[in-house]
């Protein structure tokens, strides 16, 4: 009753707009205090704080957020879109093809889902809006390439969805590899779909030689150097991700002084961004941490497992009946909130059900980049928005095919979990 009070009470304060991190740590706080009395209120917030802050694993956070805005420091985003169109242009919605594979190598460079959008936003969609795109095609697929940061690596959400549910990192960002490279398959054949459908959406764009476009991929050199410095090591097992993101960052780094972008104030900028971010995280995570003990001493998880061992249902309906849950959160809350509160009371009863953690992680990644799109709070909508000033319901009225798509993808993963289990069990031990 307590653990029902409490939830009840953090998700109210949610509702009125109070800042995670401060409501974990109130409500964490608040059922400590009922459940163990003011012993094991200060027992936890006098030692949980600091081990969890210190942890090794969190370092990847900041690393990767701050190689993120060295890579938007540099520029590549631009250059990314300006080859791909090149290659795609002429295709009828071949620009909002290549939105999508731009949305995927910065994706492949940087983690961050809303750096990518805005990224995209003042890049992509000008392009698109002069070429006499419809605003709502254009829209839409900026704001649903921007989520692919969340899924390929180096994603900071399934950084974060292996520090809260101890599971191993490199296998979570090696197995984001194929599905992100679905996604991206996905996005354009949506994008295919509704042009087919309305042509008019999208005109051809200009024809390029084959020697104009061969040297386009002269810019994508540098994603694939920091793609390697990531990905490619921790696939390799020459790093771990702490490592990996410490080498992207540093490749991020080198890679804006090779572009003559480094200049003092765009790096106090970047470096103020990244602290910025990496606080706002860490911070939640620690709260997190606080509100976790008060689950632990109740034993709510433990009790839910043993609830649903005893339901005659198929595993397959309880699973169904979580993505739901997370698809209707996720158009309420932010995505690391959503990972935070429910990953330590939903994966016990994941891995009671028979399920792979690593490939639960990724699916529930993919179902938060649905989330990242679909209203109320679908920031990437509202980034867009700001950046390329649209209207809210035009972008929004923009990713409803490519949300159906997506959920459509997420059926085949659940059906055919090997897709996102193949990659890494051929990682080197």
């Amino acid at each position: 009753m307590t653990a029902a009070i409490v939830v009840a009470l953090l998700f109210s304060l949610l509702a009125i707009g109070m800042p995670v991190a401060f409501t974990l740590a109130f409500t964490g706080s608040l059922g400590l205090l009922l459940v163990g009395g003011l012993d094991a209120v200060a027992g936890v917030l006098s030692t949980a704080p600091l081990s969890t802050a210190s942890s090794y694993e969190l370092i990847s956070v900041p690393l990767f957020i701050l190689m993120a805005e060295f890579v938007i420091m540099s520029g590549v985003a631009d250059n990314l879109f300006k080859a791909a169109a090149t290659w795609a242009g002429r295709v009828p919605g071949g620009l909002a093809m290549a939105t999508a594979l731009a949305g995927a190598g910065f994706g492949a460079i940087s983690g961050s889902s809303t750096a990518s959008a805005a990224t995209l936003s003042s890049t992509t969609m000008p392009a698109m809006l002069r070429q006499g795109y419809e605003p709502k095609l254009a829209g839409g697929v900026v704001a649903i390439s921007g989520t692919l940061a969340m899924l390929i690596p180096p994603s900071i959400a399934l950084v974060l969805y292996g520090i809260i549910a101890d599971v191993s990192i490199s296998a979570l960002l090696v197995g984001g590899v194929i599905p992100g490279i679905l996604v991206t398959a996905v996005i354009m054949g949506t994008v295919w779909v509704l042009v087919a459908i309305n042509p008019a959406a999208a005109p051809r764009g200009q024809a390029y030689t084959l020697g104009q476009k061969l040297a386009a991929l002269r810019v994508v050199g540098p994603m694939v150097f920091l793609f390697m410095a990531v990905t490619g090591v921790i696939y390799t097992g020459i790093a771990t991700p702490t490592e990996a993101s410490g080498l992207g960052a540093f490749g991020a780094f080198l890679i804006a002084l090779w572009e003559r972008k480094v200049t003092p104030a765009a790096l106090s900028r970047a470096l103020v961004h990244a602290a910025h971010a990496s606080c706002m995280i860490i911070m939640i995570i620690v709260c997190a941490k606080v509100f976790g003990y008060f689950f632990t001493l109740t034993q709510s998880t433990q009790a839910l497992v043993a609830w649903i061992n005893t339901l005659e249902v198929s595993r397959w309906v309880v699973l169904a009946l979580i993505l739901f849950g997370y698809l209707v959160l996720g158009c309420l809350m932010d995505q690391v909130a959503i990972l935070i509160l429910t990953v330590p009371i939903v994966l016990p009863v994941i891995k009671s059900l028979g399920f792979d953690p690593v490939w639960f992680g990724v699916v529930i990644v993919l179902m938060a980049e649905v989330g990242l799109v679909t209203p109320p709070v679908g920031l990437n909508v509202f980034v867009v928005a700001r950046y390329a000033k649209r209207p809210l319901g035009e972008i929004f009225g923009g990713v409803w095919p490519h949300v159906l798509s997506h959920l459509l993808l997420v059926a085949v993963l659940v059906a055919f979990p090997q897709i996102i289990l193949w990659l890494p069990s051929q990682m080197a031990p």
